[in-house]
């Protein structure tokens, strides 16, 4: 049986190693953990987006400033049957810091 294709060259690796935060029982008594997808906020590139679960219909999303934002840990990517990838993450923030929770939903969709 002849092998009809080659082994390519990989360019890029997704997997890389963890790395943890240097003292992460300080990080846990001054910071918050939040997960979820991160975007790049429309108007203010000093402002981050994260969409808590980007597949349920009336998720709800953080908006937080990227200078309270200490650290950031990868966690596996979410994908759909048509094969859209969404990035997932976990942000420590500082506590005390100033944030934005918002629900937004349709008038007349309303679950709880």
């Amino acid at each position: 049986m002849p092998i009809k294709t080659l082994l390519q060259k990989a360019e890029k690796f997704e997997i890389e190693k963890y790395k943890k935060p240097r003292d992460r029982k300080t990080l846990i008594e001054t910071h918050l953990p939040f997960s979820g997808s991160p975007h790049k906020h429309p108007y203010d590139g000093k402002k981050m987006i994260l969409l808590a679960d980007p597949y349920y219909t009336t998720t709800f999303y953080f908006e937080f400033n990227k200078s309270d934002i200490s650290f950031i840990e990868e966690l596996p990517n979410l994908i759909n049957l048509e094969g859209e990838v969404f990035t997932m993450v976990r942000i420590w923030v500082k506590k005390t810091s100033v944030a934005v929770h918002c629900t937004p939903f349709i008038v007349g969709n309303i679950q709880r």
